[in-house]
Order: structure tokens, then sequence, then C-alpha cells
């Protein structure tokens, strides 16, 4: 019971530190991020570069998809552009995964112990709130604010890790673990648990936090991880829900997006391992989860990119204009 909680308790830390980071983020940008990225993605290419850093930013890739809906629905940005922006969402959240992967840095090094979320997360947090507390400007107000966010974020992030640990000598803990070999249910409680959580970089946290048990398996982390990116489609597609034609068209470009690179991508990891290059059996940690949701994003924009006008017309097939109603002679 006290595990269960202190995850909770974790998540809940981890989630409420996601939100006040992008939020401030937000805030200090003085709305100038919004007119930025309308205004450079003139090219698949650039749009991608500029995806990548403004999720980077944010922390958050279903911010930048829902940003990017809102853009389409307005006639300030076309599908062609969204193409590039949502890849480079994908790319950008994947910097989460590596921040929280410092956990497993070696203590020996004091410099680098530091970096870790354990040590550097208290830290952020006393300079945020002193920041907050005693400074008379706003703006260093609202950076004592940011920082105190990332301190909470990596203060969840480390009760979540902590509250799994105890689980890896639990013989129940192993047998519900154990269900996530099979590639299907891997794929399919990772997209649940993104479309519940509203956030990847969060799922893929908690499984970050689990593989602090050894019980994660490359079998297992990859289909999870591609399930994840799926599951983030929600937020953006939910956003969606009552807007424009073009709107609904740039969801969908998300989810397909996804879903194709997922299932190509799933396709080549089974490939690999049955010709014996990929051990499916080999445990990974935080590190190694933080790898494989990089690569995986990576190879996905690298491998449909050149096609991203064949998935805009699939979204404007999917979404099709009215036929004129024919006149009555």
């Amino acid at each position: 019971m006290q595990s269960v909680l202190g995850f909770l308790g974790g998540l809940a830390f981890f989630l409420y530190g996601m939100t006040v980071l992008g939020g401030e983020l937000t805030k200090l940008s003085g709305g100038r991020l919004e007119g930025v990225l309308a205004r450079v993605c003139k090219t698949p290419l650039r749009g991608v570069l500029m995806g990548t850093l403004v999720t980077a930013a944010l922390q958050s890739s279903s911010a930048t998809t829902v940003m990017v809906v809102g853009f389409v629905n307005a006639g300030l940005m076309t599908l062609q552009q969204a193409a590039g922006v949502i890849m480079g969402a994908n790319l950008g959240t994947t910097l989460t995964a590596w921040i929280l992967s410092l956990s497993g840095v070696s203590e020996s090094n004091f410099l680098l112990a530091l970096l870790k979320p354990a040590a550097l997360g208290p830290l952020l947090a006393i300079v945020g709130v002193t920041l907050r507390l005693l400074s008379k400007r706003t703006r260093l107000r609202d950076v004592g604010v940011l920082l105190a966010g990332l301190g909470i974020l990596f203060a969840g992030m480390e009760g979540m890790t902590g509250a799994v640990k105890p689980l890896a000598q639990s013989p129940a803990f192993s047998q519900a673990i154990a269900v996530l070999h099979e590639p299907l249910l891997g794929l399919v409680g990772g997209a649940l648990l993104t479309a519940v959580l509203q956030s990847s970089s969060a799922s893929v946290g908690i499984l970050q936090a689990i593989s602090g048990t050894g019980a994660v398996t490359v079998g297992m982390a990859v289909p999870i991880v591609m399930g994840q990116n799926i599951g983030t489609c929600v937020t953006a597609l939910l956003s969606a829900v009552g807007a424009e034609k073009n709107a609904k068209r740039a969801a969908l470009l998300h989810f397909y997006f996804n879903t194709v690179g997922a299932v190509i991508l799933l396709g080549v990891f089974y490939l690999l391992r049955f010709w014996g290059v990929v051990s499916a059996a080999a445990a990974v940690d935080a590190a190694g989860v933080a790898a494989i949701h990089s690569l995986f994003n990576v190879a996905a924009t690298l491998l449909l990119l050149p096609f991203s006008g064949l998935l805009v017309r699939l979204a404007t097939c999917t979404v099709r204009e009215k036929r004129e109603a024919r006149r009555v002679k």
C-alpha cells in the first residue's frame, strides 16, 4: 500500500512539475513563441527544426501539436508546414527522458552527481523558491517558479523510482510486468497510459522509474515506447473537436505519422530480433529507455519526412470537403 501511495504521490509531483514548467516557459516567451512558430516554418525541414526547439523548451509535444492545430484552424499555417513541426515535436520531447536518465550517473564524480535528479531537484527548488519569495522583479519571480517546477518534476521522478524499487522482489509484480512482454499488449498499454496522462513524457518517465527494478527488457520497452507515441496523439485529436476541417486534418496528421512510424519500426525491430541482431531479453535502465525513445523518434522522422506530402494527402482524404449540393433542375 505504501509503495502504491508513494508511486501515485511521485506521479502527482511529476505531472504538476511538468504543468508548471510548460506554463512558465510559455509565460516568459510573452506570446512570441506562437508568432515565431507560425512565421518560420516555411519548409518541412525548417518546421522540424522549429518543432524540435519549441518542444524541447516547453517539455511537451502535446502543447506544440495543440498549438499547431490552432494555427492551422486560424489559417496561419498550412498542413504541409504543420507536418514538419509535428515531426519535430516528437524529436523535442525526447529531451525530458534524457534529463530523467541522469539518475544513473555515478556518485564518484561530485559535479556529475549534482546533475542527478535526487540532488539537482532540491537545488533547483531552493533557488526557485528563493527567487520567487525575495525578488522584486516580475521576470525573475517567474524564472523562480519555473526552476521550482523543474525541481518538483525531479522530486516526483525520484518518488516514483523509490516507490517501485521494493517491488523488484515481489512475485506478483514480476507476473504483472511479464504480461507486457507481449508486443500487442505493450503497444496498447503504452498508448492507453499516455492517453490517460495526456503526456508521453510522463508515461516515459513512469517506464524509466519501473526500469530501476531491472524488470524492463528491450522486448518490453520497444512496443511500450511506440505505444506511448501513439497515445500522445489523443490530446491533439481532442483539441480538433469542433474545429475547422484543416485543424482536424492536422490532428490526424499527427496520429498517422506516429502510427505509421510505430508499425514500420516495430516490424523492423522484430526482424532484427529474428536475425539475432538485437537481444530482446536484455534489461534496460532509464538511459536505455531514453535511447529507445530517441532512436524511434529520429528514425520515424528520417523515414517519413520525405513522404510528408503523402501523409497530408491521407489526412485530407480522411476529412473530405462536402460535395456541393446538386442543383435541382
